[in-house]
């Protein structure tokens, strides 16, 4: 890992962020104040979008205990990890799987100023995090290939990140060769905002606004398109609140944010 004053350099606190921006919504502490200062004019414009992005880390967990606990997944390559939470994608699988495997991928200088805490592990699992790039698919997968077995199935993890690729077409090939690289079994698991309400669509452009790297919010079949080829689990490509929730049978909150699972014959 880069030495830590290299690291602290990349960080730029005078324009928003996009990990910083959604660690404010959900919560967190990891954010500067251009990063509060966007997400409450954003919230101004379009309250709805803190509702996607708490509703987007819930989709994550549920996602991440059904491969573990169901379909006996122990190994998850989490690319484009953002900033640690409750119940990220390790403490999730591990506590259904203690001998899980879990890598996590990401670029951001402030996201690697706080890998050690999704370094934890469980002694019969582990974790390990890489400072690497989507747009370097395999390089991704070659250095994932120290921690995961990828000769065995691999859940591909990637959440609200898709649309810093501006490009669909480069979105879905890079997706692609990721997958490429997996074994059959394997699974995708995707989410993103989505451009399903004039709400999101103007928060959209509010953010973009801003000088932070662009966030291009993606119609529901582009979305299906990143799984082509892939098995689709019910209940298919759909509102992150409507993938199996906790309380079936429960009325729950649509969201612009859409998401799903897909198995790699």
């Amino acid at each position: 890992m880069r030495a830590a004053a290299e690291i602290r350099a990349r960080i730029d606190t005078t324009k928003p962020h996009s990990a910083r921006f959604w660690n404010y919504f959900v919560g967190g502490k990891d954010n500067y104040e251009v990063d509060r200062e966007i997400g409450d004019h954003i919230k101004d414009i379009f309250p709805g979008l803190v509702d996607v992005a708490r509703s987007s880390r819930q989709f994550l967990g549920r996602t991440v205990h059904h491969l573990a606990g169901e379909r006996g997944v122990r190994q998850f390559l989490d690319v484009g990890t953002g900033l640690p939470t409750a119940d990220n994608t390790h403490e999730v699988a591990q506590r259904v799987a203690p001998d899980a495997r879990i890598v996590y991928v990401d670029n951001d200088p402030l996201v690697l100023t706080h890998a050690r805490a999704l370094l934890t592990s469980t002694e019969e699992g582990r974790t390990d995090y890489l400072d690497a790039d989507l747009y370097k698919p395999a390089a991704v997968l070659k250095a994932a290939e120290e921690t995961l077995d990828l000769s065995k199935p691999v859940a591909l993890m990637i959440l609200n990140t898709l649309g810093h690729v501006a490009d669909h077409a480069r979105a879905r090939s890079l997706v692609a060769t990721l997958m490429e690289g997996l074994p059959s079994g394997s699974y995708l698991v995707i989410s993103d905002s989505t451009a399903t309400s004039e709400g999101m669509i103007a928060a959209s452009d509010a953010y973009n606004s801003s000088g932070a790297v662009p966030y291009h919010v993606r119609a529901v079949d582009e979305i299906t398109g990143f799984f082509d080829g892939l098995e689709l689990l019910e209940p298919g490509i759909v509102p992150v609140t409507e993938w199996r929730p906790d309380t079936a049978g429960a009325a729950v909150q649509r969201v612009d944010a859409y998401g799903g699972v897909g198995r790699k014959p």
